[in-house]
């Protein structure tokens, strides 16, 4: 039988426990199985011992990165024999090295799940953005939490999207209250017959409108971008239009680019830069697995580059 295994990983302080505490003692988590808990942090809030005698954990605490190895591992799961498997992960370890590491063999890795605390996820993202994408890039759920009103809560939905397209986000405040994005978060408006974007939201709109292309279909557009390909295989009169977003570091980029339909994309130079007036149609992409806004442009001109290229959802 295999032995499910959940990560939770999160920098210290970020609610890894509390999730953790509350995930074990939620009913349907199934309360008699019995569960091994590695911590590799110990934070503010604790596990003790009433706590852990009501839900059948074990706790094994990891004192250093390097304890955890095959044979680590392997002991762990000869000596409790869990029916699962909880890591809360220490926010300064590479999961990514961890990940490499070979697993007992009945144990499947089900879930990662990440918790941010949004009042510091500027400062981190700002100066530890390269540990910030190893916690991040594989998590499949990020709560985002201790959100308040004054929280920009789409900054924080593309930095994360720029590192993991897939992840779903949730917003909590402090109380624990789930909140959803609106788009009253947005910095343009979209009632406007020409929605403008300026150069520092372009990726704002990009990943709202890949995540929610129906919202802007038949809607008008003016942005600025490069001119990455003037031509689109299999596509006539067709180009790639977008900009280089930092995921990682400045090294690390990543395109974020969309279809543009146009009749002069021949004469078009590769690199330059344009502004261009398009209205947005919906389409479904094969390589995508979705439906994708597609760019049918009514006006370009060439601009000038940015003085900065690079998109960084702030």
């Amino acid at each position: 039988m295999s032995i499910p295994v959940y990560i939770f990983t999160g920098f210290l302080e970020s609610g890894k426990t509390t999730l953790i505490k509350d995930t074990l003692l939620d009913p349907g988590f199934g309360q008699e199985e019995k569960t091994l808990l590695l911590v590799c942090e110990e934070g503010m809030v604790e596990y003790d011992d009433a706590f852990l005698a009501k839900t059948n954990t074990t706790l094994v605490v990891v004192e250093k990165e390097e304890d955890l190895s095959y044979a680590f591992l392997k002991k762990c799961d000869a000596m409790i024999e869990p029916d699962r498997v909880m890591i809360e992960f220490n926010g300064t370890w590479s999961l990514a090295n961890f990940m490499e590491i070979e697993q007992p063999f009945d144990w499947v890795l089900v879930q990662i799940l990440s918790t941010v605390d949004a009042s510091t996820f500027q400062l981190y993202i700002n100066n530890m953005r390269s540990m910030i994408y190893d916690q991040l890039l594989h998590s499949e759920v990020i709560i985002f939490n201790r959100c308040s009103a004054d929280t920009k809560k789409m900054y924080l939905r593309n930095n994360i999207k720029a590192i993991n397209k897939g992840a779903q986000l949730i917003y909590e405040t402090v109380d624990g209250e789930i909140v959803e994005l609106g788009d009253e978060d947005l910095p343009f408006d979209l009632q406007a017959d020409t929605i403008v974007i300026n150069d520092d939201d372009y990726g704002l709109w990009y990943m709202d409108a890949l995540e929610h292309p129906r919202k802007y279909e038949g809607k008008t557009v003016q942005l600025k971008g490069k001119v990455v390909s003037p031509y689109v295989e299999g596509i006539r009169n067709a180009f790639v239009f977008g900009r280089y977003a930092m995921v990682c570091c400045a090294d690390d980029t990543s395109l974020i680019g969309l279809l543009c339909h146009y009749k002069q994309a021949s004469e078009l130079l590769p690199n330059s830069w344009v502004c261009i007036e398009a209205q947005i149609e919906v389409e479904y992409d094969e390589n995508f697995h979705g439906e994708v806004p597609i760019l049918y442009v009514k006006a370009l001109h060439e601009v000038e580059p940015l003085a900065d290229e690079l998109v960084y959802f702030n």
